[in-house]
C-alpha cells in the first residue's frame, strides 16, 4: 500500500518537538506562522504523510517540522475547544466497552466541543452514524466546526436537542453515551432509544453523578453495571534516567457502564405459596 498523500483541505498534525504540535487545515496558497518560522502550505500538499518540511525564511530560520496524519487522539488534544475534554484513554475504553465500531448507530448526549463525537464518528463509519446532541449554542457551533474540520459532516449529526425532555425520535440505536451534569435524569429516556443488549455509557467528573446514576440504571432494568477509573502515566526515558514524568492527569472522570435486557420475574425460584403454610401445634405432647 503506497503512502497517503497530503491534499488541499486535508487536516495535517504539525511538529515541530514535544511541546510544540498543532492541528492544522491545509489550504493553496496559505500558510502558518510560528516562532520558529513560517510553513507554506503549497511546499505540503502533494507530499506524503510522514514527510519533513523546514520553515522559512531558510537562512534565519530553517526549523525541521515533521507532518503527520492525525490520529484519533490527535483530534481530542488538539482541536479547538471551549470545554473539558475527555481524554484518549477514558474514548478508548468507551469504544472497546460500549462495543461501538462500523455500522453502530450510536446517541452522544453532552457534544461539547465535539472531541469524543469526532472518534466515534471515526469508528463506526462508513456505514454508522452519530447523533450528537446539546443544549448549548457555543457547544454546538464549535463542535459542528471540529467535525467538518475531521471531514465527517456526513457520518455525524450536531442538533439541539435535550434527552432529558425532548423526544429525539430515535429507536434501537445500538448505544447511548452521556456526557451530562445531570445523567441519571436521562436514564429512562436513554433506555427506550436503546436496543436489547445495547450500551449506555456514562461520563462523569464527581462520584456523586456516579451513585445517581447508578441507581438510576438500576431501577430501570440495566444489567453488567460497572464503573471505572483510567489513570494514565506517561514514563520519561533517558539514557540513565528513566521514571515516570512529574506532572500527569491525576483524574479525569468516572465511567459507568451498563446493558440493557428486558426483565421478568424468575417464575421458578420466585414462586409463593399459594396459601399461608404454618403447623398447628394443638394436641401435639410438650416436654417441659
Amino acid at each position: 500500500m503506497t503512502s497517503e498523500k497530503v491534499k488541499e483541505n486535508d487536516l495535517i498534525f504539525l511538529i515541530l518537538d514535544g511541546k510544540r504540535r498543532w492541528l492544522i487545515q491545509v489550504k493553496a496558497g496559505g500558510s502558518f506562522h510560528t516562532h520558529r518560522g513560517i510553513i507554506e502550505f503549497d511546499e505540503i500538499i502533494g507530499k506524503n504523510y510522514g514527510t519533513v518540511i523546514f520553515s522559512k525564511p531558510y537562512e534565519t530560520q530553517g526549523y525541521k517540522f515533521f507532518v503527520l496524519k492525525p490520529m484519533p487522539s490527535d483530534y481530542v488534544l488538539h482541536m479547538t475547544r471551549k470545554t473539558q475534554i475527555i481524554y484518549p484513554e477514558d474514548a478508548g475504553f468507551i469504544l472497546l466497552y460500549s462495543g461501538i465500531g462500523p455500522g453502530s448507530v450510536v446517541i452522544e448526549a453532552g457534544c461539547g466541543s465535539g472531541a469524543l463525537t469526532c472518534i466515534l464518528g471515526n469508528y463506526v463509519r462508513p456505514s454508522g452514524h452519530i447523533f450528537s446532541f446539546d443544549i448549548r449554542e457555543k457547544s454546538l457551533k464549535n463542535a459542528r466546526k471540529n467535525v467538518e474540520r475531521a471531514k465527517l459532516e456526513n457520518i455525524v449529526s450536531i442538533e439541539y436537542g435535550n434527552i432529558i425532555t425532548d423526544n429525539l425520535n430515535l429507536k434501537n440505536v445500538d448505544s447511548v453515551v452521556l456526557d451530562l451534569a445531570e445523567p441519571w435524569k436521562a436514564i429512562e429516556k436513554a433506555m427506550s432509544y436503546l436496543k436489547l443488549s445495547g450500551a449506555l455509557v456514562s461520563f462523569s467528573p464527581t462520584i456523586e453523578q456516579v451513585k445517581k446514576t447508578t441507581f438510576a440504571m438500576r431501577d430501570n432494568n440495566f444489567v453488567e453495571i460497572n464503573t471505572y477509573e483510567l489513570i494514565k502515566r506517561k514514563i520519561q526515558v533517558k539514557e540513565n534516567a528513566t521514571r515516570p514524568e512529574t506532572r500527569m492527569v491525576g483524574h479525569s472522570g468516572y465511567i459507568s457502564v451498563g446493558r440493557k435486557i428486558r426483565n421478568k420475574k424468575n417464575p421458578y425460584r420466585e414462586r409463593k405459596p399459594k396459601k399461608k403454610e404454618f403447623i398447628d401445634f394443638t394436641g401435639m405432647p410438650l416436654r417441659s
